[in-house]
């Protein structure tokens, strides 16, 4: 852990040309760019409004802002899990020639996909102020669900980056994985709808208590469960944990497979 820390400093200009790397690639040759960010999030919110809002309108209280909020924390963690799946083989030709941190470019694209998530924050206080939504001080919360989310994805980034320099097929599984997840964490619909047996296994998706503490402190006006935060707090580290030990167990065999 020591030694990932001396070289994360040592590294730390690399890191940030990566980042600006993996933005600029990101949005090259687009039009709108980074501003594509801002208007994703809220087009699907149009969408899901017009499909969804008859079905659960007794249920949520401005389901826009319901279901933007869900976006902006699962969109987060799927971009950048999914991203960072290709950190290491699409990084292939630097990682030959010089030695340089590998972990260094699965940090890369979750920062670079964490930017995103600024700017998509930033389109839903942009609807709440359009909606005349309340903003109440327990937004200043708002920090720590966000860096469980961060932490978390980064975790679960290197345990794909890792598996998928020699199973490049996990590409293809996760892509399923995630559309299944989807509808495990409570993006679109509220939770008082679900039977007992099915609220209990939303409950266990880890994004789905982030979550919940992403729209109490920025939607509800609630304060952060203690107990919900301790347990997630554990589950968090427990996954980072587990993302640096994979990684590390594998990436001398990097070079073999790339």
């Amino acid at each position: 852990m020591k030694s990932y820390l001396q070289n994360f400093k040592r590294f730390r200009p690399l890191l940030e040309e990566l980042v600006a790397r993996d933005v600029k690639i990101k949005y090259r040759r687009s039009v709108l760019g980074v501003l594509w960010t801002l208007l994703n999030p809220l087009f699907m919110m149009i969408i899901l409004s017009v499909v969804f809002s008859n079905l659960f309108k007794f249920d949520v209280e401005n389901y826009s802002l319901y279901i933007l909020s869900g976006q902006v924390v699962f969109n987060f963690f799927s971009g950048a899990t999914t991203d960072a799946m290709s950190a290491i083989f699409g990084n292939a030709s630097l990682i030959k020639k010089v030695y340089v941190p590998k972990y260094l470019f699965v940090v890369s694209r979750v920062f670079s996909s964490f930017i995103n998530l600024l700017a998509s924050f930033t389109a839903l206080l942009l609807v709440m102020i359009a909606t005349r939504a309340e903003l109440h001080w327990t937004v200043l919360l708002v920090p720590i669900p966000m860096l469980l989310l961060v932490v978390f994805s980064l975790g679960v980034g290197l345990v794909l980056s890792a598996i998928t320099v020699k199973f490049r097929d996990i590409m293809h599984l996760y892509t399923v994985f995630t559309t299944a997840l989807l509808y495990l964490t409570p993006v679109i619909y509220p939770m008082s709808i679900l039977p007992s047996w099915l609220y209990k296994i939303v409950m266990l998706n880890p994004l789905t208590p982030m979550l919940m503490m992403f729209r109490n402190v920025m939607i509800n006006n609630t304060l952060i469960d203690i107990p919900t935060l301790l347990i997630t707090l554990v589950e968090t580290i427990a996954m980072f944990l587990i993302g640096l030990y994979v990684f590390y167990k594998n990436q001398d065999d990097f070079i073999l497979n790339l």
